[in-house]
């Protein structure tokens, strides 16, 4: 049975959203108003809207740069598995304790160190047009593999530093306990470290994601024909610009399920550390 005064604060509460969510509305839409009118009217808008807003070239351009979203797509979910794999061995070895394994430390750490600092575009040409350059049997020229293993090289740095930190937020007695029950390093960290240092790192790594999903179409400047190669061929074509207007479009539409999938993870993970 709810009382009267339990009723009277739930009214309250209703009427309070319903404004909140009547004055968010009308900022929003003047805001929109605003920027409207403050783009339409300037001197420079009827060229800018020829250039880059042409319904008609959108519309023949779609289909070609959608093809080649489709192979952004088919590299972005490749790369993501590698550079999870790859990412995760490099803060294992990382996370070894004792001199003999300072080797393998001082390599995860040497590639770590390289490919953070080492800017992608420049890697991308170093590996697209560098490894093929030594004429080696069996290296590569295909742009799209070549790329792609730019990515990788690159984004597994990040993704490694990310599942480190999470390794090294667990606390020290979770290691402690797994190995008073007998569990040697290898399976203390399966079985115990890592499952919690995952959830830690899931919104971050999300949010790696979404970036590596912007990053996808850079290499088009190896001559691989994805979205921004299919744009650029397109507005050459056309004398225009909208294609690229079409491709980044494509590409905020496919980064938006992500980004609401990471802030979703954030919430989670921020409720779960409330609750402890």
């Amino acid at each position: 049975m709810i009382s009267e005064l339990q009723r009277e604060r739930l009214a309250y509460r209703r009427s309070r959203a319903r404004r909140s969510t009547l004055v968010a509305l009308v900022s929003t839409l003047v805001f929109a108003a605003a920027a409207y009118f403050a783009v339409t009217g300037a001197p420079g808008w009827p060229r800018v809207r020829e250039s880059f807003l042409d319904w008609d070239v959108a519309v023949a351009s779609l289909p070609s740069v959608a093809a080649g979203l489709w192979l952004n797509l088919r590299v972005l979910v490749v790369c993501a598995v590698v550079i999870v794999a790859l990412g995760l061995l490099i803060a294992f070895l990382r996370s070894l304790r004792g001199p003999v394994w300072f080797p393998l430390r001082a390599l995860a750490t040497a590639y770590v160190d390289l490919f953070r600092g080492l800017p992608l575009l420049i890697c991308l040409y170093l590996i697209g047009f560098g490894l093929p350059g030594l004429r080696l049997t069996g290296v590569p020229n295909d742009p799209v593999l070549l790329g792609g293993i730019a990515l990788v090289l690159v984004y597994s740095a990040y993704v490694a530093e990310v599942f480190r930190a999470g390794i090294e937020s667990v606390h020290p007695s979770q290691l402690a306990a797994a190995r008073s029950l007998g569990l040697d390093h290898r399976r203390t960290m399966r079985l115990v470290i890592l499952p919690q240092a995952v959830r830690r790192v899931t919104p971050a790594l999300l949010n790696d994601f979404v970036a590596l999903q912007k990053d996808c179409g850079l290499i088009s400047v190896l001559g691989a024909v994805d979205a921004v190669r299919a744009a650029q061929i397109s507005a050459a074509t056309a004398y225009d610009f909208t294609p690229y207007v079409v491709a980044g479009l494509l590409f905020v539409l496919l980064a938006i399920p992500s980004a609401r999938l990471a802030d979703l993870a954030a919430r989670r993970a921020a409720r779960r550390q409330g609750a402890l």
